[in-house]
């Protein structure tokens, strides 16, 4: 029996929990269509963790798509709350954090929301749904 390779995959099948503690997903609000969305992704590519990194793609193709990082969040997802705000203008809230997200140019920016009150009308959340981040659209 060569033990190396019996260690090799025992430490193999004991790395598998760690594994599967880390996080790569991505969830979209779809606006019109497939070639328009608001998309919330995060990842946390080391088990020990505490935090998942974010980031916002604004996305109106063929004309822009960009990719900004916004602040870490806990592992469990907050959730985060989408208001339209003008065309082609959302503003995005989680936790005690605000941003504006533009489609217009694909901008992401953090925003100083004083008054701490919704700028327009919800129009879903970004939450856990069974266990997964997903897009649950605001009853009308």
């Amino acid at each position: 029996m060569n033990l190396p390779i019996v260690l090799r995959a025992l430490v193999a099948v004991a790395m598998l929990p760690a594994l599967a503690a880390c996080e790569n997903s991505a969830t979209a609000y779809v606006i019109d269509g497939s070639q328009h969305a608001l998309i919330l992704v995060r990842e946390k590519p080391y088990f020990w963790r505490s935090t998942v990194n974010q980031a916002v793609i604004a996305s109106r193709l063929p004309q822009c798509q960009r990719r900004v990082e916004i602040h870490p969040d806990s592992t469990e997802l907050t959730r985060v709350e989408v208001f339209e705000v003008g065309d082609r203008l959302w503003a995005l809230h989680q936790g005690d954090r605000w941003y504006l997200v533009s489609t217009a140019g694909c901008q992401v920016q953090d925003w100083e929301n004083a008054a701490g009150t919704p700028p327009g009308p919800l129009v879903g959340t970004f939450e856990l749904k069974e266990g997964v981040a997903a897009f649950i659209p605001a009853a009308r």
